[in-house]
Formats: C-alpha cells, sequence, structure tokens
C-alpha cells in the first residue's frame, strides 16, 4: 500500500506512517467504545498520523477507558463529548469511527455525511432494509469515504480465494455451505454496570424500555437493537460468500430456527438461512450458539461445492480438494498474519483511501448486501415463509 508522501515503518508486526506532512494528518474522532469500538481505535493508532481529537460514548465508564488508551499515544488528547452531534461538529475531526450498536448506526452514519465527515461504521451495517436503501441513496450523493467494518474484503486469504474462484478451477459453482459454531448459553445475564449511564439517550431511535443492564450488556441477542446472533455472524459470513463468488443482491431468501434458550432474549441462537442468487447459486448458511466451544481459528468455515473441485475456506487458510482426489488438497493457502490482521488491513484500506479519494474495498452499497440477506432470513423466520428482494423497487416481497 502506497499513500502520497509517506514513509512507513514496520514495527511489531503492523505499519505505522511515519514523517506525516501535515496535510496528511487525520483527527479521528470515536463514537461508541465499547470493547469493540476501542480496539478499532487502536488499531488505527498504529498509523501515527492520525490522531484521536475526539471520543463520544454514553457510559462513562467506557469513555473514561478509551480517553485514557487514546492518550497512550503522544500527541492524542481527545475532547471527550456524551452527545454523538457535539462530537459531529468538530473542527479538528476529520473522521469518524461509529463502533455503536447496530440500532444507531444508520442514523450516525446519515448525520456523519451530512457533517462533511468520512466514516468507517461497523456491521451489520444497518438495521432495516429501509435503512439500507436510504444509506445507499445517501452515499452515492456524498463525496465522503465510507468504510464499512467488513474485513474479508481487505483480507489476503479472502482475496486469494476470491482469484482461485475466478480462475475456474471449481467449475460451476450451484452451492456454498458454511457454518460458524459457538455457545453464549452459558454467560449469565448482565445485573449491574459499573458506572453512570445515559438509558434513554443510548435507547436513541429504538422502542422505550425499562432500564435493564443485560440489554445494554448483551444488546446484539435483542431484536429491538440488533439482529440476533444470525445478523451478528451472518453479515460477516454472507459478505465471504459475495466477495468470493462476486455475487451481489439476493434474489430470495429462507430461514427455519430453533426457539431462543437464553434467558430473556428474544432471538434464536440456532439457525439455518438459505439465500437465492440470480448468479445461479445458493449460500446455506447455519450458525449454533448452542454447540460446543471452538478455538477461535475452528469456529468458521465456508465449503464452495465447485463441480471440478471444493474450495474450504476458514479463518487462517483454505484448501481446495479436486475431483477424484479429494482427500489431498491440490491447493493450501495460509494467511501470512492470520485472521486478527485483517483488520489492520481494512483500517490501512480506508485510511489510504482518506487520502486518496478512492473507493475503499467495503462501501455501505456492498455492505447493504450482506446486510439484507440477514434481514430478510429473520424477516423469514418471523413471517414462516420464503421472501423475495426486488432489485427494481428495492422491496422485500412475499
Amino acid at each position: 500500500m502506497s499513500l502520497n508522501r509517506r514513509a512507513f515503518l514496520v514495527a511489531g508486526g503492523s505499519i505505522v506512517a511515519a514523517g506525516a506532512a501535515p496535510s496528511d494528518q487525520v483527527g479521528l474522532g470515536v463514537i461508541g467504545t465499547g470493547g469493540r469500538g476501542t480496539f478499532v481505535m487502536t488499531v488505527f493508532q498504529k498509523d501515527l498520523s492520525v490522531r484521536v481529537s475526539a471520543i463520544c460514548d454514553v457510559y462513562e465508564p467506557n469513555l473514561e477507558r478509551a480517553a485514557s488508551t487514546a492518550s497512550k499515544i503522544p500527541g492524542n488528547h481527545p475532547k471527550l463529548y456524551r452527545n454523538y452531534k457535539e462530537l459531529l461538529g468538530d473542527k479538528d475531526t476529520q473522521a469518524i469511527l461509529i463502533a455503536t450498536p447496530e440500532h444507531w448506526h444508520a442514523q450516525m452514519v446519515l448525520d456523519a455525511l451530512a457533517a462533511g465527515k468520512d466514516v468507517y461504521v461497523e456491521k451489520p451495517l444497518c438495521h432495516t432494509p429501509e435503512e439500507g436503501i436510504r444509506l445507499v441513496e445517501a452515499e452515492r450523493k456524498s463525496k465522503s469515504i465510507i468504510q464499512v467494518g467488513m474485513q474479508r474484503r481487505s483480507y489476503d486469504l479472502y482475496l486469494e480465494g476470491r482469484d482461485i474462484v475466478r480462475s475456474g478451477k471449481l467449475g460451476n459453482i450451484r452451492m456454498v455451505r458454511s457454518w460458524w459454531l459457538n455457545n453464549y448459553l452459558r454467560d449469565g445475564a448482565a445485573t449491574k454496570l459499573d458506572g453512570k449511564l445515559d438509558w434513554e439517550q443510548w435507547q436513541g431511535p429504538a422502542q422505550r424500555r425499562p432500564f435493564d443492564p443485560d440489554r445494554f450488556r448483551n444488546w446484539r441477542f435483542y431484536s429491538d437493537y440488533a439482529g440476533g446472533i444470525l445478523a451478528d455472524q451472518g453479515a460477516h459470513v454472507f459478505d465471504g460468500i459475495h466477495l468470493l463468488t462476486g455475487a451481489g443482491y439476493p434474489s430470495a431468501v429462507n430461514a427455519s430456527a430453533g426457539k431462543p434458550h437464553k434467558q430473556g432474549v428474544d432471538t434464536p441462537e440456532s439457525v439455518v438461512a438459505v439465500a437465492e442468487y440470480p448468479e445461479d447459486f445458493i449460500g446455506v448458511f447455519s450458525i449454533n450458539y448452542a454447540a460446543m466451544r471452538y478455538k477461535m481459528r475452528n469456529d468458521q468455515s465456508n465449503q464452495l461445492d465447485g463441480d471440478q473441485a471444493r474450495m474450504d475456506i476458514g479463518r487462517e487458510d483454505l484448501k481446495v480438494f479436486p475431483q477424484g482426489a479429494e482427500e489431498e488438497p491440490s491447493i493450501v493457502k495460509r494467511s501470512e498474519k492470520g485472521f486478527g490482521y485483517a483488520t489492520d488491513l481494512h483500517v490501512q484500506n480506508f485510511l489510504e483511501c482518506v487520502r486518496t479519494r478512492k473507493t475503499p474495498t467495503a462501501p455501505m452499497r456492498i455492505a447493504f448486501q450482506a446486510a439484507l440477506v440477514v434481514q430478510m432470513a429473520n424477516m423469514s423466520l418471523k413471517q414462516g415463509r420464503r421472501l423475495k428482494w426486488n432489485a427494481t423497487l428495492n422491496q422485500v416481497q412475499a
């Protein structure tokens, strides 16, 4: 990766920028500083031309921890905000990292674009198809750079997998089978918080509920704020399928699920979602968070069933098994730095595009395609039927 007027040093396995001219420096504002938001912030800080200029959170312990973490890098003395709109008015901030719960993504992205900021937003991009349509239209009209946190789009292993599919080595692919296994049923509900939370502001556009520490801690599993574990992990998986196959929007989606077994939540942990594509294949994703717990490198995989060969691709490696010799792979590739480095690569791509104004690897129009699949899967569960996507009208239909 090359950036104008920049020199790079390799330190501790990460690429960092040195000697950046003032015009290359980026003031970063961070909205949402839970575990993921603070982690991604530190990835941004590996580029020494990035200065964390502002941080916003409605939960005081998160705000204080993120400010302390950011300040460990010399020259980073972020202003602290408790309302994100005030942060968007900060003139020292050019780019925004949004890592809030899913139900806030759409409005915050729209407001950041209206403020003229470049945006890196975590996945899933949005909570409903209607939000996604609005965001894609806003992106089309905006001059801002927008990257969604679908890091497989920048990951060396997945890019090599895409090239293998393009080469024709697998032949015709009519099915992709994917799975993700883990267990969250052993984790108890959160019963208290460690500090002050602005509960009303946190709920934002969601339906009003009485204060509940578990809804704050485990928002991913409540339909008011997210699409459950299906959407949380499925957005990554279906985006990976789209990247590998070159597919876009689904033509139809159907899903089946067991009942929720995690106390209090209203989204299931065991789901099978099937997406049909106009490219003439189906993508089948099975997620089971009531399984045994696996090592991270083994918890997720994808099998692309071609009529000439099958490709298995997981977090760390891929293998191609040709017809007639499926015991021994003909191609074996392993990521040089592992899946954890995918976020570094994705952030680097965003920062390069901030400076060059090129289109990043995961713009909103791409991210919405994956978000739409899991949204339609959840709608299918509620309605008990297969649903179609009308690409002409941008509508979900029975």
